[in-house]
């Protein structure tokens, strides 16, 4: 039982440092303290809480179940600290704070990295952090609140749900193989001959493989996929040897060394979005909202 006194933020930050460390040394590093006081505090909150949040061995530090049930509150409390300290700062002219952002590895609707760099000349203060992955993953981030706003490419039509987001641009995909391939010779291809070689391609389940999967099954036509992957950079290696063929968007293609660009008469499709939280957004959310959107203060949303 909590006694009166509320638990202090400074109490959870050492709580969420050791829970994410597995080890009161490191955690007490993170948090600039000695790892006595660290333990102290703990321990008193252990005792005012009634209840152990952690079990501690010689080899291992891991959370109880009275600790796995204190620890997404504790997040949560510090996490409206930190907002509550930018809305103060933005209310006095200045934006700063976090700025989780996530991105496709392909995606080109946007100029990331230059937009990126302008956010940063125009708000020095803000912590941003960039995670690449599938559209799947980063629109499931925004909805449980690790990202603030992501960068996905789906099938046209399709929409993520939970979240605010507009369609930024929409693209077709090329086929791209290594110079030295038969195909390598032509200006264009169409499905059905593609389904001839053995494919490099995104999981199964994943937005990016559905594309072309819809694709090849509106052609009525199959193909193999002899090579899952998970990165373009590992795709585009295997095309290069000669290990098989891939298809990725027509504006992306051209950045990556050493491959040959096809255009696919009957290519498939792919839209890019902006999404974000559906929860009204940070300040420097909401501040890289309006550098992507042209300086608008806030991006439409067209879903």
């Amino acid at each position: 039982m909590i006694h009166d006194r509320f638990v202090e933020l400074q109490q959870m930050r050492y709580v969420v440092a050791v829970a994410e460390t597995s080890n009161f040394t490191r955690a007490a590093e993170r948090c600039l303290v000695v790892q006595s006081a660290l333990s102290h505090q703990i321990a008193r909150l252990e005792r005012e809480l009634g209840a152990r949040l952690f079990d501690r061995t010689s080899r291992r530090v891991r959370l109880t179940p009275a600790g796995e049930a204190f620890l997404p509150a504790a997040r949560q409390a510090l996490d409206a600290a930190e907002r509550a300290r930018d809305e103060v700062a933005a209310a006095a002219g200045e934006i700063r704070g976090r700025l989780a952002i996530g991105a496709i590895p392909t995606v080109v609707a946007v100029d990331l990295p230059a937009a990126l760099k302008e956010f940063h000349l125009r708000h020095p203060r803000v912590r941003i952090t960039l995670r690449s992955g599938a559209s799947e993953w980063l629109a499931e981030q925004v909805r449980q609140g690790a990202l603030d706003v992501a960068f996905l490419g789906l099938p046209v039509g399709a929409r993520p749900k939970g979240v605010r987001g507009r369609e930024l641009a929409r693209g077709e995909l090329v086929a791209v193989v290594a110079p030295a391939h038969p195909l390598a010779t032509g200006r264009d291809v169409d499905l059905h001959r593609l389904a001839d070689e053995p494919f490099v391609d995104f999981p199964p389940g994943t937005a990016a493989r559905a594309q072309t999967d819809e694709a090849f099954a509106a052609a009525g036509a199959r193909r193999e996929v002899a090579f899952e992957i998970t990165t373009v950079d590992f795709m585009a290696g295997l095309i290069r040897q000669g290990l098989g063929v891939g298809m990725l968007p027509a504006a992306f293609a051209p950045e990556l060394p050493g491959l040959s660009v096809l255009r696919v008469r009957d290519a498939p499709a792919r839209m890019e979005h902006l999404i974000w939280s559906g929860f009204p957004s940070s300040p420097a959310a909401a501040a890289f909202l309006s550098t992507v959107n042209g300086g608008a203060e806030a991006a439409p949303a067209d879903y």
